[in-house]
């Protein structure tokens, strides 16, 4: 690594991931995970159900804890911070799109992109509101800002749950299985639209993906099989600084 190149968004060294522990049923579901994601990548995670996909998302996206190896973030030994600036850092860092959108069904989808800054701040702002109509728009559903989640499409509802991922400007977006729900048309139209979030605000992003079809559009794909890593695959460099 050059000196002056900034750390990884993210690196893992040897993680490894057990349930169970101390009992007759232990078992290790990721064998000793190295890996590494700098800012402004593209990713794929691509391998057959069960191989640990779910697992790695989760530790990465600190929801778990890991059972071995260390999982460093921006340089940060994140095993050596406190359960509230984990909080924080989960939080402010890492945002978050799944198959199901997740929304909050008595919100507008204004309100559903507003909510990780009223977390954050403790309060529904003008900033917030302003960055919130921002990112709809962005994703091509200004006009449709006062409407419930019920009142939308399917497609419509995961646009504002990755507005809501970006709500924040997190350095890293975990997406699963983010168009595992949605007919060709619209998966490509949410793949693009995170290439492009991607692109403009170089946040690095690992998304796992069952379509063979959107993984090869990706900088690198990153295959899982049995909880190790099988291969990993870089197709085009990520976007350098100027």
């Amino acid at each position: 690594m050059n000196a002056s190149a900034p750390p990884p968004v993210i690196e893992l060294r040897g993680l490894r991931k057990a349930y169970n522990l101390g009992t007759p049923v232990e078992t290790e579901v990721l064998h000793g995970i190295d890996l590494s994601l700098a800012e402004g990548e593209f990713a794929a995670l691509i391998g057959p159900s069960g191989s640990g996909k779910s697992t790695l998302l989760n530790l990465i996206g600190l929801l778990e804890q890991p059972t071995r190896g260390q999982l460093l973030m921006g340089g940060r030994d994140t095993a050596q911070l406190p359960e509230a600036e984990l909080t924080a850092l989960r939080g402010r860092s890492i945002g978050f799109v799944f198959q199901f959108h997740h929304l909050l069904p008595a919100f507008s989808a204004l309100e559903n992109v507003m909510m990780p800054a009223i977390i954050a701040r403790g309060v529904a702002d003008d900033e917030a509101e302003a960055d919130a109509l921002a990112l709809l728009e962005a994703v091509g559903l200004k006009a449709h800002a006062h409407k419930k989640p019920a009142a939308l499409s399917g497609g419509q509802q995961q646009r504002v749950a990755i507005a809501r991922a970006l709500a924040l400007r997190p350095r890293l977006i975990l997406a699963d299985e983010p168009t595992g729900n949605l007919d060709t048309h619209t998966a490509d139209e949410i793949f693009a639209l995170l290439r492009s979030f991607n692109q403009e605000q170089r946040c690095a992003c690992l998304i796992v993906t069952h379509d063979p079809r959107l993984a090869a559009r990706s900088d690198r794909v990153i295959r899982l099989v049995d909880g190790r890593l099988d291969s990993d695959t870089l197709f085009t460099p990520p976007l350098q600084e100027n």
